[in-house]
């Protein structure tokens, strides 16, 4: 079975891939489809702008899609950057300017006060229109420098208390057992399974 990822960060089309290997499912993305045009994501939350996504995916490509829309969410901020971590510095989207900005902005909070969350929400859509939601919620803080090479995004400042290390000092196995994104993208797996066997009526 093949199903679309609508996305064409190599970040999440990678870890995604590790986590459907061995299930049957092939996964394709948005670089598999040169004429795409970009989704406009207007909406108020994550789960708004994931439906915008794979809803446009699954009408293009006749496949079942999945799109994810996730960000930081920092107290200090009142939740921001949130729906507009991506392209919190502006346009074009640049995740050192974004960090960069971040950084400037929690200049003057203290330690204790930098608490964070990465959030996903991933919204499964099939071709006659049904759509699933899954979510996930990782908690941190938020580092003064950059720590780690890999990763992506935030990554780099947004550090693990229970682990000592940040997004980016984890391997990509590491980060597929707890991250936001992974939390989201194992919970929709068994209702992906369900229709590699089939069973499309009774899901739930």
């Amino acid at each position: 079975m093949k199903i679309i990822l609508a996305t064409q960060n190599q970040g999440k089309i990678r870890e995604f891939q590790e986590l459907l290997e061995d299930k049957g499912i092939e996964v394709l993305s948005l670089l598999d489809i040169p004429d795409w045009e970009d989704v406009e994501e207007n909406g108020k939350t994550f789960a708004d702008n994931a439906a915008l996504k794979a809803r446009a995916a699954a009408r293009k490509t006749g496949l079942v899609a999945l799109a994810d829309d996730s960000g930081l969410e920092v107290d200090a901020l009142n939740g921001a950057p949130g729906v507009y971590s991506a392209r919190y510095a502006g346009e074009p989207k640049d995740d050192e300017r974004n960090i960069d900005k971040l950084l400037q902005r929690l200049d003057t909070i203290s330690d204790d006060q930098r608490t964070a969350r990465f959030r996903c929400a991933l919204i499964m859509a099939t071709p006659v229109g049904k759509e699933y939601l899954t979510e996930g919620v990782v908690e941190g803080q938020i580092l003064r420098q950059r720590r780690g090479q890999d990763g992506f995004g935030y990554d780099p400042i947004f550090y693990l208390p229970e682990y000592a290390r940040t997004m980016a000092e984890l391997t990509l196995t590491e980060k597929n057992q707890l991250s936001h994104r992974a939390q989201a993208f194992r919970k929709v797996i068994p209702i992906l399974q369900k229709y590699v066997e089939g069973i499309h009526d009774d899901l739930s």
